[in-house]
Formats: C-alpha cells, sequence, structure tokens
C-alpha cells in the first residue's frame, strides 16, 4: 500500500480513513501521539510485550506504521531535545529503510527553539543501552544517531504488512551521558514512572540524586521537544504522507 505523497491518498487517489498506528515505548509518549487520526500502542519499554501486543493487531486496520518517541543518544554531537527523523532502522544484520517526508523548507522552519532536527538511521536494542562505553561502541558498530527499544519492530512490523512505515525519536540522555540504574528500574508495566521506587532508592543512596535530577532534566526536555513534533504525525505534508 502506498500514501500519497502530500495528501495521505491511496494510491488510487481516495482519501484513506483508516487511522495510523503510532509504536511508542513509554506512557507519556503514547499521551502526546494520542488523538484523531492515531491509533497508539504503547510497549511499556518491553520489546516482548510490544511483539506481542502487534501479533494480535490486524494490520489491515491502519494505513501505516510511525515509531514516536524518546532515544538514547548515539551521535556525540545530539544533545538532549534534538530530534531525529529515521533514514532507516538497524538491527544487527537487518536493515529497513524509513519514509523521508520532511522536506529541507520544513526542518528548517520546525519551531522548537534551540533544538536540531537532523535525518539519521536508529539503531534497535531488546534493552535500555545505559553505558557511555556502550553508546560509543554502538556508534562506531552502527553509525546510528540514536537507539530504541521499539522503531526495529514497528519496522519490521511494517515491513511484514507491507505499509509505509516512519520513525521519529528526541534525544533524552545524550552519548555522554550514562543513565542511572535507578531510573530504569523505576518503569511501571504501563510505562509511567514508579516515583514511590524513584524515592526509596534515593532514600538508601543519597549520591544517586544528582543523576536521578540531571536525567530528569535531560528527559523532560525530550518530551518538550516531542510535543512540538506532533504535528508531524497529522494530515498535509506529515510523517505519515511519504509514498513509500
Amino acid at each position: 500500500m502506498k500514501l500519497g505523497a502530500r495528501d495521505g491518498r491511496s494510491a488510487g487517489g481516495r482519501i484513506d480513513p483508516r487511522p495510523v498506528l503510532i509504536v511508542t515505548g513509554l506512557v507519556q509518549e503514547a499521551r502526546i501521539a494520542a488523538g484523531p487520526g492515531m491509533t497508539v500502542v504503547c510497549s511499556s519499554s518491553d520489546p516482548q510485550q510490544l511483539r506481542a501486543l502487534l501479533t494480535v493487531f490486524d494490520p489491515t486496520t491502519i494505513r501505516g506504521v510511525i515509531s514516536f518517541g524518546v532515544a538514547g543518544g548515539l551521535d556525540p554531537s545530539l544533545k538532549s531535545g534534538d530530534v531525529v527523523v529515521a533514514t532507516e532502522v538497524l538491527a544487527g544484520d537487518t536493515r529497513w529503510l524509513a519514509g523521508l517526508p520532511l522536506n529541507e523548507e520544513m526542518i528548517a522552519g520546525v519551531a522548537l527553539g534551540r533544538r536540531r532536527v537532523v535525518r539519521g538511521s536508529l539503531a534497535g536494542a531488546e534493552q535500555v543501552v545505559v553505558a557511555r562505553h556502550v553508546k560509543a561502541a554502538l556508534h562506531s558498530e552502527t553509525g546510528a544517531a540514536a537507539v530504541d527499544m521499539e522503531s526495529h519492530i514497528a519496522a519490521a512490523y511494517a515491513a511484514e504488512a507491507d505499509l509505509p512505515f516512519a520513525a521519529l525519536r528526541v534525544i533524552a540522555d545524550p552519548a555522554s551521558r550514562a543513565l542511572p540504574a535507578l531510573a530504569m528500574s523505576a518503569i511501571k508495566p504501563n510505562g509511567d514512572i514508579d516515583l514511590r521506587k524513584v524515592l526509596r532508592g534515593v532514600a538508601r543512596n543519597p549520591m544517586t540524586l544528582r543523576a536521578l535530577v540531571s536525567t530528569g532534566i535531560d528527559f523532560n526536555r525530550a518530551l518538550r521537544s516531542l510535543r512540538g513534533c506532533r504535528g508531524f504525525l497529522l494530515g498535509g505534508e506529515s510523517l505519515v504522507a511519504a509514498d513509500l
């Protein structure tokens, strides 16, 4: 199936009324993406759960797939809040091409303050990439700009169903920052953050507080940028409107 280059029309010229499937990892991302014309799936940062959800999802009910959310930075030049529009998604020896619907004029005009919008590849991972040296190794191996745990699964699903695919990810933790283990262990099954667990962890080890605060600042900055990208998911010259 192909979507029209401008208006989301089908190859035959008719407007396709079906929604777009938005694949997210966290409930905060899902809330930003939710709205008319969208069907949102949240993996709760669990790749196996995402695969299970997509296994029972009927691909004939949607007209395209978008991976949308935050990511870990691999390119050292990218800062928290910078936006990566995927050219491709990599996982192991497999590559999936993504649409490039944003033209240069749109990229230049995006109102995200000082945040950059770049095109680049995304690496798929089955676990959160925490350590700085692991990020550096993955960047050296793949050349990817960022890493997340949903895009490769969404891309594989779209390819299997012969659906258009795109991915937009905002850098939360840059390549230079390691993620605190406590922050990773405090994600609830629904993708939200378990604040009580965070507070208990800080009480046991106050030295983690500074790292958690820095991580929280980066994450909130990424969510602000992600909200600014919400319009790319809809109508006109949107991410879905690529002729793939």
